[in-house]
Order: structure tokens, then C-alpha cells, then sequence
């Protein structure tokens, strides 16, 4: 018996790593990524990670919590019929193309597959390639939305600050800022329940699990969840964590909404109408906030603040992070690019810097110079003035 359920689970694998949606979010993320090395170029005459940075991201960060959520949706006896995790896929691609990773929150595809399931449930059609559709339960559909939710959040707070993208815009003063970009997809392997029908009695070798007089069917699925936001007024690690708690509270909010729908399915509708709308209130919010805050990264009386940091460069070996403050180099105090290049050639062989640390502390940090780096040691900075040509040129 064992057996027979490893290689239904072997098979069940192979139909995961075959589903449509594996392979169309590989193409999604790279044109994520063209569109941002794309965007980088223009403003810095560089890129700083490669196109491929969005596809490992998308492919390896989701794992392990789809791995926790599957074990806690097949818990729970959340069971979804076949049409609608079709339904799931064609709004997941839908939404992908929009090009915002934001619109790939499980608010939006999930929250939309439960609406267009009872929109195409009310017409009084066929629909094939919707199998078993009438068998969704609302109270589940809404709780594995909540569960969804709180996943987004944690996987943002965990990760969506990592190596984000940083940008120039000009503000309303006409003052150039910087801004950092997340934009972020996590793919999960989600372990699916599904009412066992005629489908899974064509396969014989298909793991079925009866519970008292009902029989269902394992699934596994990539399941996208997206996460996009801008940052001009803090560091992206702080504003992206305030996000991600709020996403978790409303995922928690959502998910006891669906369970009281357990005793009241009709509340499943105020669910869902909270996911969505709190997922875009969140945004909204936190564009507001961001916007009304003094900006960040921007010029300073006081040396220059680190915008981005090319990998493989000079800078990236002087430990130096984004929002930190070079003041003096080589012993020679700085404040505009210029004279940042200036005090660099004071010594060829060795580089001294006088950083302001994220925590508000000086700290030193030297290397030696090699015959070959680039002179601006591949840091990032904001332009002293629009008409300036763009300060940091790959290695």
C-alpha cells in the first residue's frame, strides 16, 4: 500500500512539474526582469542584478511555505472541485498581465475566481472544462483565501526586501529622489484536496481518501502569490515589514470571516469582499504614507546616501548597505559625486571609507584598489542635479 501511494505521489509530482502555469510563470518572470534591467539602464546606465534574479526568486523562495500551508489546508479539510483551481490558473494568468506583481495577490486571483464561480454557476450552460464546479464550498474557498493571505505576508516580511530594485524620479521640486521596488513572485507547491469524480476513476494508480461518505483526491499545484510595492520615504525593509503585518492581520481577519461561514455560508460573500477590498486599502495606505513622508533617498548636507550596490563590485566587498551615508573618503569629506571621484584618486592603491551605518554609528571600512575596477567602486547614488549624467557605471 505504502508503495502504491509513493508512486501516486511520484506521478502526482510529474503533473505538477508538467501543469501549464509552471512553465508561463518562467516566462512572466523574465519579462519581469527585462522590463527592470530595462528600467535600470535608462536611469543608471546599468543593470544591477541580472534578468534572471526574478526567476530564481520565483522558484526558490516558496517551498517551504507551501509545503506548511499544504499540510494545514489538507488539515483542515479544505477542498477545492477541479473547475475552480482551474478557474484559479486562468485568473492567475490574467492578472500576470498586468506586469504588477501587487495584482498577483491571492485578494485579487482567488478573490475573483470565488466571484466568476458563481457567475458561471448562475448561467444555466454546460461548462466542460469546468468540472464539478457546483461542488465548491464557499466556507472553504474563503478560508484557504485567509490562509493565502497570511502566507503573502509572511513570505513578504521574510523576503520581499531582499535585493530590490532601486529607481530615480523626479519630484514635484523638480529634485531628483531615489526609490527602491519590490516586485516579487512566490511560487508554492500546494497540496490540494478535491472530491474524488469521474475524472480520477479514468486513473486507477490516483491516491483517493474516503472520509465517512464522501471520497476525495490529492492535487498538486504551482500556486503564484505576488507582492509589489514602492519605497521613497523609509528603508525598504521597514516599509515592507509594516506591509507584510498588515497583510498577515487581514489574512487572519478573512480567514475567521470564512469560518464563521461555516454556520452562514452568505458571509463567505463578506469575506471575499474583505480580502479584496483590505488588500487595496493596504496599498492605498501605504502609497499615502510613503508619499507624505520626507523623502529618504535623496540629496543630503551631509556626504551621500547609498542607493544601490552593483554585486561583484568593489562595494559589495566593503560591506556597504542601501541607505548608508559615505562621508568622507580617503580622509577628505564629500558631498556630491564629483567629489567623491576626486578624493578616490587621492590614493590608487587603497580605498578608506567613513560610513554612517543604518544604525546611526560611524564605522570604518578599506580595501585595496586593483588595477582594472571601476573607479566609482559600483555604488549607486542619487544625481546632484537632473541634468547629470547617471553616477555609476557597471564594473
Amino acid at each position: 500500500m505504502s508503495s502504491e501511494w509513493m508512486g501516486a505521489g511520484l506521478k502526482a509530482i510529474g503533473l505538477f512539474l508538467i501543469h501549464p502555469l509552471f512553465y508561463f510563470m518562467i516566462l512572466i518572470s523574465l519579462l519581469y526582469g527585462y522590463i527592470r534591467v530595462k528600467r535600470e539602464r535608462k536611469a543608471f546606465q546599468t543593470r544591477i542584478e541580472d534578468v534572471y534574479d526574478e526567476l530564481k526568486f520565483t522558484y526558490s523562495k516558496g517551498w517551504v511555505p507551501g509545503i506548511c500551508l499544504s499540510i494545514i489546508s489538507v488539515g483542515l479539510g479544505i477542498s477545492l472541485p477541479p473547475g475552480f483551481i482551474v478557474l484559479i490558473a486562468a485568473m492567475t494568468i490574467v492578472f500576470s498581465l498586468f506586469f504588477k506583481a501587487s495584482a498577483l495577490s491571492s485578494a485579487y486571483t482567488l478573490g475573483f475566481s470565488f466571484i466568476a464561480a458563481f457567475g458561471l454557476m448562475s448561467v444555466q450552460v454546460s461548462h466542460s472544462w469546468l468540472p464539478q464546479l457546483s461542488m465548491m464550498n464557499a466556507s472553504a474557498v474563503v478560508i484557504l483565501l485567509g490562509l493565502l493571505l497570511m502566507t503573502e505576508g509572511i513570505l513578504a516580511y521574510r523576503t520581499a526586501h531582499l535585493r530590490t530594485s532601486p529607481a530615480m524620479v523626479m519630484s514635484a521640486r523638480g529634485l531628483l529622489i531615489g526609490q527602491q521596488r519590490a516586485n516579487r513572485l512566490w511560487l508554492l507547491p500546494l497540496v490540494l484536496l478535491m472530491p474524488a469524480g469521474e475524472w480520477t476513476s479514468s486513473l486507477p494508480w490516483w491516491p483517493v481518501l474516503q472520509v465517512h461518505d464522501q471520497s476525495f483526491s490529492f492535487i498538486v499545484i504551482p500556486y503564484i502569490i505576488g507582492f509589489g510595492q514602492r519605497i521613497q520615504g523609509s528603508l525598504p525593509i521597514v516599509s515592507i515589514q509594516i506591509t507584510s503585518r498588515r497583510i498577515m492581520m487581514l489574512g487572519l481577519a478573512v480567514a475567521a470571516v470564512g469560518a464563521a461561514s461555516i454556520w452562514f455560508e452568505p458571509i463567505a460573500w463578506g469575506a471575499v469582499v474583505l480580502a479584496i477590498a483590505g488588500r487595496a486599502f493596504l496599498s492605498w495606505k501605504q502609497r499615502v504614507n510613503d508619499n507624505a513622508a520626507p523623502f529618504f533617498f535623496s540629496k543630503r548636507n551631509q556626504g551621500l546616501m547609498v542607493l544601490g550596490i552593483i554585486p561583484n563590485t568593489p562595494a559589495a566587498d566593503l560591506k556597504l548597505e542601501i541607505g548608508e551615508m559615505i562621508t568622507k573618503v580617503n580622509g577628505i569629506e564629500i558631498k556630491t559625486v564629483s567629489e567623491f571621484y576626486e578624493a578616490l584618486q587621492t590614493n590608487r592603491a587603497l580605498t578608506k571609507l567613513e560610513i554612517i551605518g543604518l544604525n546611526g554609528q560611524t564605522r570604518f571600512e578599506k580595501r585595496a584598489s586593483y588595477e582594472g575596477e571601476h573607479h566609482q567602486l559600483g555604488i549607486l547614488f542619487v544625481k546632484d542635479d537632473p541634468q547629470q549624467e547617471p553616477t555609476a557605471i557597471s564594473s
